[in-house]
């Protein structure tokens, strides 16, 4: 059993699927690991790691994918909007194929790649019960996505996070202001938290209360009816505009008072919501910051500019994307532990198992003998409900 490992090939993505470290559990499980030179470059990997840890570097990017039996990337097909789809030529019949693929977003490149009679997994579809929690991609990038926004925001903002007595005066901490608090939302906190500053959160989940507290910050408590506002696993849940509309008015005098704003509210397949407008931002001082993590998905501020700096009456709107890969040491570190974990499970003893009683696979699995198998990526493409699939 073979697994590649290709190049990114997505502007600016400097990640690897495959780290070093990670190989010779690989080996051990039956699998060679080959790499396109320089596969790992960008993240602080280079060739001669792999080949010591017991790698194989192929000769050409051809040539790994027609050797191996599972291809794993970072962003794949449908993640990688401007080059993924180059390597479907280089496809084989029931050839594995796993990364990021965004199928939610872009389904019929889903279908393309079943066209094609790969098997896909895609990371983003990893259901989040416990026995997964170390295959989460999604949780990890989010995890370097918060550390990372908080960074950005105080090398923007012109004043410092921490409260500091000094000779010349006390310089009072900066006020940051986390909107959504999932994996990247705690991560926020916890960092603005120990640069010093004085932190608030905010989410539609009440439930999350406890965990903003844990972490040292203080939960705005906003008077609306959050009881749907749990979706499938453990995102929040898309509301009515009537809701939102409502949530905007009662958010503007915390954010007015607000030094960083950082949003991070996201819905799997869908666009970001709108949670914070012009108008809010046009309430905050000048000088403040508004990190956008969202930007990728439209953004949730209205004055997002997806991979632009905008500034506006002097408050300064960052869209940043793919933030992760502005870490791309520990970024790729991570995602690899991901990937082997789900590998591990794929792959027994050298041999593919795809057991389809196992939830993990099947919700994974997008594609299979050519046709797209997860039914929310087929109620998307207006297809039938899938007939239950055998091993």
């Amino acid at each position: 059993m073979k697994l590649g490992v290709p190049k990114e090939t997505f502007p600016g993505e400097r990640r690897v699927a495959v780290v070093p470290a990670v190989v010779p559990a690989l080996v051990k499980n039956g699998i060679e690991v080959v790499v396109e030179p320089g596969a790992g470059t960008a993240a602080g990997f280079p060739d001669d790691m792999y080949t010591a840890k017991g790698a194989v570097l192929a000769t050409s990017r051809a040539e790994l994918f027609s050797s191996a039996d599972i291809v794993v990337y970072v962003r794949g097909p449908g993640s990688n909007t401007t080059s993924g789809e180059d390597d479907f030529p280089l496809y084989r019949k029931d050839q594995v194929v796993t990364g990021f693929l965004d199928p939610l977003t872009s389904p019929v490149v889903a279908q393309n790649m079943a066209a094609r009679g790969v098997t896909a997994f895609s990371m983003e579809m990893i259901p989040r019960i416990t026995r997964a929690q170390s295959m989460d991609a999604l949780s990890s990038m989010a995890t370097i996505a918060g550390y990372k926004a908080v960074l950005l925001a105080a090398d923007r903002l012109p004043r410092m996070f921490p409260m500091l007595m000094t000779a010349a005066g006390t310089l009072t901490a900066a006020k940051v202001l986390v909107v959504g608090v999932g994996v990247a939302g705690l991560q926020a906190i916890a960092t603005s938290r120990r640069l010093g500053a004085v932190v608030q959160a905010y989410d539609v989940r009440a439930a999350v209360k406890e965990q903003v507290q844990s972490l040292g910050a203080k939960f705005v408590e906003l008077p609306l009816d959050t009881q749907q506002a749990e979706g499938q696993g453990g995102y929040a849940a898309a509301q009515s505009e009537d809701f939102l509309k409502r949530q905007r008015e009662l958010m503007g005098k915390v954010i007015a008072e607000s030094d960083a704003v950082i949003t991070t509210a996201a819905i799997p397949g869908q666009k970001a919501p709108i949670l914070v407008t012009t108008e809010m931002v046009r309430g905050m001082a000048p000088g403040s910051v508004v990190v956008d993590i969202a930007a990728e998905r439209g953004g949730n501020c209205e004055l997002t500019r997806p991979g632009e700096t905008v500034i506006d009456g002097g408050v300064t709107i960052l869209g940043p994307l793919n933030i992760p890969s502005e870490i791309p040491y520990h970024a790729s570190q991570m995602y690899s532990k991901n990937i082997s974990a789900l590998l591990q499970l794929l792959v027994k003893k050298g041999e593919l198992n795809l057991d389809m009683s196992d939830e993990i696979i099947r919700e994974t699995m997008i594609t299979k003998g050519g046709e797209v198998t997860n039914p929310r990526v087929r109620k998307l493409l207006g297809l039938p409900e899938p007939v239950a699939a055998g091993n």
